[in-house]
């Protein structure tokens, strides 16, 4: 797998200060992709274990919210397969912070139902996921206003409380994760 950037303080795509890892490799091409060239599967630079340690060690600090995954798509399989694993093992190091993710696939449809990849791969890495923003970047829908996602199709999920109810349970500015 390969990765395009890594921001070590990031304050966009989540609440608080994050270390955000944007993975290269995304099918979806949504129209005016705020960053088309991770769909490249072999852009960037190759996932390492070096570059795993330096993610660790830039969670660290107490200042430190979370961890963001986006890309490029995370739940491709190219990339779920790399990342499981890791976001187990970060999860483990780091329970109380907290864990976002961004795919342009819908929970429902495409991760819980096998249509993107290995189902015990996905389950694995949604297990690790606080907060999930999914659905394709519509440009018809964008909305400057909207707060971590960038088109009102786009949903934040809470995943635990999502899989334990079997219904999609949303994120507020109010809840906190």
């Amino acid at each position: 797998m390969n990765y395009g950037n890594i921001k070590f303080y990031d304050v966009a795509n989540g609440p608080g200060v994050r270390v955000s890892l944007f993975v290269s490799g995304c099918r979806n091409h949504c129209k005016n992709c705020f960053n088309p060239e991770t769909w490249d599967f072999n852009y960037g630079k190759p996932f390492t274990a070096e570059t795993e340690e330096s993610i660790i060690k830039g969670l660290k600090p107490e200042h430190i919210k979370g961890f963001t995954l986006l890309g490029g798509d995370p739940f491709e399989p190219e990339n779920s397969a790399v990342l499981a694993p890791f976001l187990e093992k970060i999860k483990k190091e780091y329970p109380n912070k907290s864990f976002w993710c961004y795919t342009g696939y819908d929970y429902e449809k495409d991760l819980l139902t096998g249509k993107k990849g290995d189902v015990e791969t996905v389950m694995r890495m949604l297990n690790c996921i606080d907060v999930l923003v999914d659905g394709r970047f519509v440009e018809e829908l964008k909305d400057l206003n909207l707060l971590f996602r960038g088109s009102s199709n786009q949903r934040i999920i809470l995943v635990k409380p999502s899989l334990e109810e079997d219904k999609i349970v949303l994120w507020d500015e109010l809840t906190e994760v």
